[in-house]
């Protein structure tokens, strides 16, 4: 985890005191740490996810299936009904399906555009009024350095990501006449529970470390995998006031894996 300069002076952070935060995938891995990450920090956080994250989360915990656009639609006009606005919108979820374009099938590849593509879309679109009428807010899309950069093996997955990226780019310019920021991190390789489950850990690790060349796939120069903190420090900082004259960028947080694409 990032050192935080406030807490070592014992005194806490609190730069989303009062925020209204939306976290998707938050039940686990990336999206719970930034979910976290934002409670910590002051903000009111409630997280959207299928699965229902178990006990002890620090946040309000939703459950909705983010492919299916009329149950992203009820959940939203629920949260409306409580408080009107939103201040930062976090699309952090996301799966992975791996096959050889060959045998990828239907189902496997449209499973991907569904949760990390159309998901980020319906939420957008059951926000983007309120952020226009506000004239403020951040969202920050969690796409992927597989966007970026072939991988043998994982067309659905890259292909989703990459759509996700224009996808945000498109919004985000519609967005900026309205003083609304919208940017991007692109993880790399991220000790996540789906990292774990795609490569059993250890040994597995190790070989992400130091390159797959059957897929085609760089090691990383910094000789470490990242962890969530990597990635929610980044996006709690484009969400913040000092990231206030950055939009439509997209940060790729992957230890150099992409060697600077």
């Amino acid at each position: 985890m990032l050192p935080d300069p406030a807490k070592k002076s014992g005194s806490p952070s609190l730069r989303f005191a009062g925020k209204r935060v939306l976290v998707t995938g938050a039940a686990s891995g990336i999206g719970r740490r930034i979910a976290e990450r934002f409670c910590e920090e002051g903000a009111d956080v409630t997280g959207l996810d299928k699965q229902n994250g178990g006990p002890g989360l620090p946040f309000r915990l939703l459950e909705v299936d983010l492919a299916d656009p009329g149950a992203v639609a009820e959940v939203c006009n629920r949260l409306r009904e409580e408080r009107a606005g939103l201040d930062i919108l976090v699309n952090a979820a996301g799966i992975l399906r791996m096959a050889p374009a060959e045998d990828l099938s239907p189902e496997d590849w449209q499973a991907c555009f569904d949760v990390n593509v159309s998901g980020p879309f319906y939420l957008l679109r059951q926000w983007i009024g309120a952020f226009k009428a506000q004239r403020a807010g951040a969202i920050i899309n969690i796409a992927s350095n597989a966007a970026h950069v072939p991988r043998s093996g994982m067309t659905a997955y890259c292909a989703s990501k990459a759509a996700m990226v224009s996808l945000s780019h498109c919004v985000g310019l519609e967005l900026a006449p309205f003083g609304v920021r919208c940017n991007l991190v692109s993880p790399g390789s991220t000790d996540t529970p789906m990292l774990q489950a795609m490569t059993g850990g250890g040994e597995g690790y190790t070989r992400l470390i130091n390159g797959l060349p059957d897929q085609f796939k760089l090691g990383i120069p910094l000789g470490k995998l990242a962890k969530p903190d990597d990635i929610s420090e980044t996006v709690l900082f484009l969400a913040s006031d000092l990231a206030g004259h950055i939009t439509l960028q997209d940060i790729v947080v992957d230890g150099g894996a992409t060697l600077g694409a």
